[in-house]
């Protein structure tokens, strides 16, 4: 973890309103529940997060940011994107439940529009549902699964909408992806009932929140030497095989571990600090072999430190 990342967590804030909820766990979480959740019973501040493709996160930001702009003053919710050199985005609401549930109405309906509007060009006649992917905390997973999976069925069964948590959480870090889909009604049903789950349960210990990767390796291996990319340009670097190899080759022989591949390095050319890295071994043993060199040089360049 670098300087500067906090290790977020919901910010389930204040405790004690939640009280009138734990004492009197209702067996379903009928039309009483979500009055009370959203008539200020329970306003408290809830944090949502949303992984979309950049394409969904075009359509939420709309031209000029117009589109975001509407949903952040008509819900009061804190709308935040993260930055855009990625394939996938992080979209993190943030206010009171109420304020959450409105921008989640508006994201529902925005993207239903989407798929009405991109059918009216293509032969398809049955319309696909509105899906949207949470970033949930893995320990509040087994609150929304329930015992036996009792919740989540009870949650498909109230609301209509289709649910999946991700068996495996999000890589390097400790949260799994929950699949919402259906129409923006089920939807939004749905989502109230999840925010229900994660204020009874707040996450336990510290988590750690995932992080989509940007869509190119800021590090190129070629020829032996390390290039960065900034913007158009490659940057070429110093000779940094050092940090490849590691000290008495404990690095190197991590890479050849994890790989399976077999990683050959030849010594340094006269008048050159070029040195050619041979890799071989099946093709999934060679790529995952490149990558665990490209994240050692690329945790180098961009001082990262050890992986």
């Amino acid at each position: 973890m670098g300087e500067g990342d906090a290790i977020w967590a919901p910010s389930v804030l204040p405790y004690s309103t939640l009280s009138t909820l734990s004492h009197h766990p209702q067996p379903h979480f009928g039309r009483k529940m979500e009055s009370k959740v959203s008539e200020g019973g329970l306003n408290v501040t809830l944090t949502i997060r949303l992984l979309m493709h950049g394409k969904e996160v075009g359509s939420i930001i709309g031209k000029k940011g117009e589109t975001v702009k509407k949903m952040r003053e008509e819900s009061g919710a804190r709308i935040n994107i993260s930055e855009g050199n990625c394939p996938e985005r992080i979209v993190t609401i943030t206010g009171p439940t109420d304020a959450i549930f409105k921008a989640f109405a508006m994201i529902a309906y925005k993207f239903e529009e989407d798929i009405i509007n991109s059918m009216s060009n293509s032969p398809a006649t049955s319309k696909p549902p509105v899906t949207l992917r949470l970033v949930v905390p893995a320990s509040q997973c087994g609150s929304l699964i329930g015992k036996g999976g009792s919740k989540i069925k009870e949650i498909r069964e109230s609301t209509g909408a289709q649910v999946q948590v991700a068996g495996d959480m999000l890589p390097n870090s400790t949260e799994r992806a929950v699949t919402i889909s259906g129409t923006p009604d089920a939807i939004i049903q749905c989502v109230k009932q999840i925010c229900v789950v994660m204020l009874e349960s707040p996450p336990k210990g510290a988590t750690i929140p995932y992080r989509p990767k940007p869509a190119s390796t800021p590090v190129i291996f070629a020829g032996g030497q390390a290039y960065t990319i900034q913007g158009q340009y490659a940057i070429p670097h110093p000779d940094l095989i050092g940090c490849i190899i590691g000290r008495q080759g404990t690095k190197i022989n991590e890479i050849r571990q994890m790989s399976g591949a077999q990683i050959k390095i030849a010594n340094a050319t006269e008048g050159s600090s070029e040195r050619q890295i041979t890799i071989t071994g099946t093709p999934a043993n060679i790529s995952l072999a490149q990558y665990l060199i490209n994240a050692r040089l690329t945790s180098e360049v961009t001082g990262m430190g050890a992986l």
